[in-house]
């Protein structure tokens, strides 16, 4: 199955090299290029990719609104955000809008194309290192709000394992480390995984793991 993308970028010969090394991907396929978070909006309603490379500085529409934009119009694409530093702030605010991770303007062809179907499988693209580092940091830094009421009453839905599942999944691991954290096997942990995501109405391991430093379930340290 043909992995449909999206390339949103001001920088045309941004554009043009990732368009000609995932056209090179026998599974993924170029359908269409945003030159702004307006124009990326609009492509999305229109196109229906799989996945859409966002990047975040872009005039009229900034990565980060088009992004929260395409989620609240409940599209089924899931936004990869392009950045040129790790530790980006306005990255952490992309995933607090449901980007389900970043890359980095620099990554290689095999990167790149990696990130494109970890991402379209429905993973979250945040390697468990990154995943404490970029949410702790910013989370410190951006005085991450706590839950909201609806948020609130979402959470105590969760049983007491489903909760540390969350948390584990905060701290960056695996459905396999957490497996052999919990001594149970993998498939109930995506079991596990998967009914956290519909009571609290998370798109992605990655939402989960900005929820649970809003919960305060995770402090940042």
């Amino acid at each position: 199955m043909t992995i449909r993308v999206l390339i949103a970028d001001d920088q045309m010969m941004v554009r043009e090299g990732f368009s000609v090394l995932l056209n090179a991907m026998p599974d993924i396929e170029v359908v269409g290029e945003a030159v702004n978070g307006r124009e990326a909006v609009d492509q999305v309603r229109r196109l229906a990719p799989d996945v859409v490379l966002m990047d975040i500085r872009m005039p009229e529409l900034n990565g980060i609104e088009a992004t929260r934009e395409i989620v609240a119009a409940d599209a089924a694409a899931k936004v990869l955000v392009l950045t040129t530093f790790d530790l980006d702030e306005y990255v952490y605010q992309a995933l607090r809008a449901g980007a389900s991770g970043f890359l980095l303007k620099d990554a290689s062809a095999r990167q790149l194309a990696d990130g494109v179907r970890v991402v379209a499988s429905g993973e979250a693209l945040l390697a468990p290192s990154v995943t404490r580092r970029l949410i702790t940091e910013f989370s410190r830094l951006s005085e991450a709000p706590r839950l909201t009421p609806a948020a609130r009453s979402a959470f105590g839905e969760l049983t007491e394992r489903e909760t540390e599942v969350l948390v584990l999944i905060a701290q960056g691991l695996s459905n396999a480390e957490i497996a052999e954290r919990l001594v149970v096997a993998e498939s109930t942990i995506k079991t596990h995984v998967s009914r956290v995501l519909v009571k609290l109405g998370l798109r992605d391991r990655t939402q989960a793991a900005v929820f649970a430093y809003e919960a305060r379930l995770v402090t940042p340290g």
